[in-house]
C-alpha cells in the first residue's frame, strides 16, 4: 500500500496566526471572523462546556471534527467551519455556539 503525502510550509518570515474570543450574547447564530488570510488549521473551543471543533484544510465546506467534553470525536458535516477569501465561517453547532458561553479560538496558516 503506498502511502501519498503533501506538505506545504511557508518561509520563515511569513508566519500567519490569530487567535482570539467570542461570546453570543443574543440569540446564537452562525458568526463570521473576517482573518485576512485562509488558516490552514482553525480550532474553536466551547470553554465552559469543553466542547469543541476542528477544521483542517481540504475538508468540506461546513465541516469540522467535534470533541465533546466526554472525548467523543465525531466528524460533522454540516453547522462547522467554512474557510473562504480570508473568512472563517462558524456553523451554530448547538454543543459548541451557544448563547452566553466563552468561545476561544486559533487560526493557523
Amino acid at each position: 500500500m503506498a502511502i501519498t503525502a503533501t506538505q506545504t510550509k511557508n518561509p520563515g518570515s511569513v508566519v500567519q496566526v490569530a487567535v482570539g474570543r467570542y461570546i453570543t450574547t443574543g440569540t446564537a447564530a452562525a458568526f463570521n471572523l473576517t482573518l485576512g488570510f485562509n488558516p490552514r488549521y482553525f480550532r474553536i473551543e466551547n470553554l465552559t462546556d469543553r466542547n469543541g471543533m476542528e477544521w483542517f484544510e481540504g475538508m468540506d465546506d461546513d465541516s469540522a471534527l467535534k470533541t465533546v467534553a466526554a472525548g467523543t470525536k465525531t466528524l460533522s458535516t454540516s453547522l462547522g467551519i467554512t474557510v473562504s477569501n480570508g473568512v472563517v465561517t462558524v456553523g451554530l453547532d448547538t454543543d459548541v455556539n451557544v448563547t452566553s458561553k466563552q468561545l476561544s479560538w486559533i487560526a493557523i496558516m
